[in-house]
């Protein structure tokens, strides 16, 4: 019952919702009806606020404000009003009263005008059921009310778009087509296998482990004497092990079975690309230091 008063209420005082605010723009509307109602809603508070102005009890400042208010509202009211009267069939300011409303021709110019709000107001009941639509409209729902039905229907997709994938991708690269597809990667397993280790590669970490305590053992028993800078940066160019590692025969291994699937690409292409090393780096860069020196001082060449 609140409610409802307090919606009459504001009803009465011109005061909507905010889906139902009077248009900025007079012009905007194009329904008879909706513009005499915003008329008559500017003429409420046009009568309101010349009520309130006579109040004795205002200062000079809330005179002058709710007088420019009056005079905005006025001016509103001749917008609304020559909106009505473009909207009025027949022709510009002149109107119909009474029964010159049934006068031949002009009742034609009537029924018309009323055919194009009963097509307006079922366009806008159209689409006002797509307005203000709840989370179940848009699907938000489906899970919580589908039930473990539409996860299956997902994951039976899911996997129809990978074997599709995957023969295509067999075709593109003319593979044999008996093999058999492998299952989707799910979050919880791993998406690869581990990388193995040969025998060889854990003898040769067992060898370089041994060879590094040997090492320390003579560095505690006999420490060196400190080395001067020149043979310091010749000991550090040295290249510390001209071998390739293990990791490194793993990826030549991994980029030769990979070119086995491949016949378009060589293993080398495979091979992930090889960084520069400190000593690249550093020279890149004392090359650049010495040619801004030289732009700097004697000019670009």
């Amino acid at each position: 019952m609140l409610y409802r008063f307090r919606e009459a209420q504001a009803a009465e005082l011109g005061l909507g919702t905010r889906g139902d605010r009077r248009p900025k723009m007079a012009s905007a509307c194009k329904s008879l009806r909706e513009c005499e109602r915003w008329r008559g809603e500017i003429l409420r508070e046009i009568s309101r606020k010349v009520s309130k102005i006579q109040d004795s009890g205002l200062t000079d400042y809330e005179v002058r404000d709710i007088n420019d208010e009056i005079n905005k509202l006025l001016r509103e009211k001749r917008h609304w009003e020559n909106q009505i009267i473009a909207l009025v069939p027949g022709t510009k300011g002149y109107k119909y009263f009474g029964r010159a409303k049934d006068l031949p021709g002009v009742r034609e110019l009537f029924q018309s005008r009323k055919k194009e709000e009963e097509e307006e107001t079922q366009a806008l009941a159209y689409y006002k059921k797509f307005m203000h639509q709840g989370p179940a409209y848009f699907g938000d729902l489906d899970e919580s009310q589908a039930g473990d039905g539409l996860l299956d229907y997902e994951r039976e997709s899911e996997e129809a778009e990978w074997r599709e994938a995957h023969l295509h991708i067999r075709e593109m690269l003319h593979l044999p087509a008996d093999e058999p597809i492998p299952d989707v990667p799910r979050g919880a397993r791993p998406l690869s296998d581990p990388p193995h280790v040969d025998a060889s590669s854990g003898t040769n970490n067992a060898k370089r482990k041994a060879s590094s305590d040997a090492d320390t053992g003579i560095t505690n028993a006999a420490p060196e004497p400190p080395l001067d800078n020149a043979k310091r940066s010749k000991t550090d160019s040295a290249p510390s092990d001209a071998t390739p590692t293990p990791s490194q025969h793993s990826m030549q291994a991994n980029a030769e079975m990979a070119a086995l699937y491949i016949p378009f690409l060589s293993p080398k292409d495979l091979l992930p690309p090889k960084l520069p090393t400190r000593d690249e780096m550093e020279g890149v860069l004392l090359r650049l230091q010495k040619q801004a020196l030289v732009n700097e001082y004697f000019g670009e060449a």
